[in-house]
């Protein structure tokens, strides 16, 4: 099965797609931790994508689709995939769309600005492996230490106030019509992203018909 998530920055989208990983048994492709990953290292991407992020941009069409071609392609993706964070914009949808990238469905998990705002506060993302926390709705086990590989955890700078504003606004502008785009193909479920992450969980399994 392969699915889509879509929802505005710190919606749940990288929370759900962990949950998603362990009971589909197909993996997560979160664009924005391989960029981040790309700009730890250095490379030219990585170098490229980083004066976008840190300005709460969106990175451009070319070096997300490369990213996501690239992975899709691996055979960990032969039964299914997630991806998270991508598309992000209708030119990168319909790119999906003409390299024969199979989505069954794709679901929007709604949640309100203010709440959004909320939220980015207390997000923390472990510094190796990218494993997504929240301080108050999915605390570590240990303060600042990530369960899954023990390093340290931090708040990245996309998360500042000023930025989560100027990412929501742009996510509005550009991400939303993918909406309608889905919904044409029959393919768009909602859930409502502002109820526990263990409900929301659910609604999601119910919405694509996953029986676990």
């Amino acid at each position: 099965m392969n699915l889509i998530l879509l929802g505005a920055p710190g919606a749940g989208k990288g929370t759900q797609a962990e949950l998603l990983v362990k009971k589909l048994s197909i993996p997560a492709i979160s664009t924005g931790n391989m960029l981040r990953e790309a700009m730890a290292k250095g490379t030219e991407l990585g170098k490229k994508a980083k004066q976008y992020m840190d300005e709460g941009a969106l990175v451009p069409d070319e070096l997300i689709l490369g990213i996501v071609a690239d992975r899709v392609a691996q055979p960990d993706c032969r039964d299914g995939f997630i991806l998270d964070g991508v598309p992000r914009t209708l030119a990168q949808a319909e790119a999906l769309e003409a390299k024969g990238v199979k989505i069954d469905h794709v679901v929007s998990i709604e949640v309100d600005d203010a709440e959004i705002e909320g939220r980015m506060t207390g997000r923390r993302v472990c510094s190796k492996c990218g494993a997504s926390y929240h301080v108050v709705a999915n605390p570590p086990k240990t303060e600042g230490i990530c369960d899954s590989c023990g390093s340290a955890l931090i708040t990245r700078k996309d998360d500042a106030p000023e930025t989560v504003r100027r990412r929501l606004k742009v996510y509005h502008a550009s991400t939303e019509v993918l909406k309608d785009f889905y919904a044409k193909l029959g393919r768009l479920r909602t859930v409502n992203g502002s109820q526990s992450i263990e409900g929301a969980n659910a609604d999601i399994l119910e919405a694509i018909g996953a029986q676990v």
